[in-house]
């Protein structure tokens, strides 16, 4: 311990009154799915309980103000000429980034297609391992500095000369792709029982994508909702996902997964589905629906099972992250995994994303 020196505990720079607010206002505009006037309805009734920014001088209004003034807000006409304002561009970008803090942790960007395979050979990453030279290993791979040595030592100074057998070429891995679907379940039962599983669900989605952008730029994130159908949406949609008054079409869900993946070269596939674990509807070849919600029904669970199963043929796993306790769906979803041979989680809405992230890094090496 060095003398005369006192040390105490690190607490970090004090956020401003701006960055407190923030915090929060970004929180509640996922849950209020991107509506700023209910957001700043909630920040206000949150200030009078909690005084977030700690500050008297600094209150709502003022906070308001300083988001029109950075930018953060824009104004938008609505269909009945009413003036609205929104989240700008900029705005969506810190909810992304926001999301991925929380649930993957701060992470730096490094160079593209940053996934390490199991495959070596021929790959365009270096590895700690030598090999001996094999006709055909490109020049570039030749280890100079060791072959040198090699040389050295089996030939001698006097007699110096590099054969064949003196070169070694470092291992590289292949850095591969991987195109992944997120499907989200935005049916009526994810916020039924006084349970909000929508918007940590949004979270997730806007983290990965997020992960995707910073880290593994060659990778695809496509993103869909199903309930009674299934459809895309962008990253700039994520935020503003409502549940609807819909049923739970998850084989809808599937075979546009399968249809968006068919279209991607990346070698590696993979579907992420965020359920309550319910399927009770699908959409017939005549257009019309067939709908049941009491309990699993037979028809519509075996049509399910199908979709598993054809996903397997193609190679493409699921993962299914339930996020609802009942025994008697989590059977179903046993069943589902079994037949796709995929992975099922059953968890909490708390670590939800973690769960995610753990099992998107381990899925890029499945395969190889």
């Amino acid at each position: 311990m060095m003398r005369g020196v006192r040390f105490s505990p690190y607490t970090g720079r004090e956020k401003t009154p701006f960055e407190k607010y923030m915090d929060v206002f970004k929180e509640l505009l996922l849950y209020t799915s991107g509506d700023v006037n209910e957001a700043i309805d909630w920040l206000r009734e949150l200030d009078k309980q909690y005084d977030i920014s700690g500050d008297p001088d600094y209150k709502t209004d003022q906070f308001l103000e300083d988001l029109m003034k950075k930018g953060m807000l824009r104004e938008e006409i609505r269909p009945d000429g009413r003036i609205q304002q929104v989240p700008s561009a900029r705005m969506e970008q810190l909810i992304r980034q926001n999301a991925l803090e929380q649930i993957f942790g701060k992470l730096k960007k490094t160079p593209s297609g940053n996934h390490r395979t199991k495959k070596a050979g021929t790959g365009d990453e270096l590895a700690e391992n030598l090999r001996p030279y094999a006709f055909g290993d490109p020049i570039t791979s030749i280890d100079m500095h060791q072959s040198l040595l090699n040389a050295q030592r089996n030939s001698g100074i006097d007699h110096f000369q590099i054969r064949e057998d003196d070169l070694v070429v470092r291992e590289t891995f292949h850095n591969s792709q991987v195109s992944t679907v997120l499907m989200i379940d935005i049916s009526h039962s994810m916020i039924l029982y006084g349970e909000d599983r929508i918007t940590p669900a949004k979270k997730v989605a806007l983290a990965l994508s997020e992960l995707i952008r910073i880290r593994y730029p060659k990778d695809t994130l496509d993103i869909i909702v199903f309930g009674d159908d299934a459809w895309p949406i962008s990253v700039g949609e994520i935020p503003y996902l409502q549940v609807g008054p819909y049923h739970t079409n998850t084989v809808a869900g599937l075979q546009l997964a399968v249809d968006i993946l068919r279209k991607r070269r990346a070698p590696n596939k993979q579907i992420f589905m965020i359920t309550d674990g319910k399927p009770s509807c699908l959409k017939e070849s005549d257009g019309s629906y067939y709908k049941n919600s009491f309990g699993l029904d037979d028809y519509i669970v075996g049509r399910c099972l199908n979709m598993a199963a054809q996903c397997r043929r193609l190679q493409i796993p699921i993962t299914t992250f339930m996020i609802a306790r009942d025994p008697y769906l989590q059977q179903f979803i046993k069943k589902f995994t079994q037949a796709n041979k995929g992975k099922a989680l059953y968890v909490g809405l708390r670590n939800l994303g973690e769960i995610i992230l753990d099992d998107f890094e381990k899925n890029r090496t499945r395969k190889l």
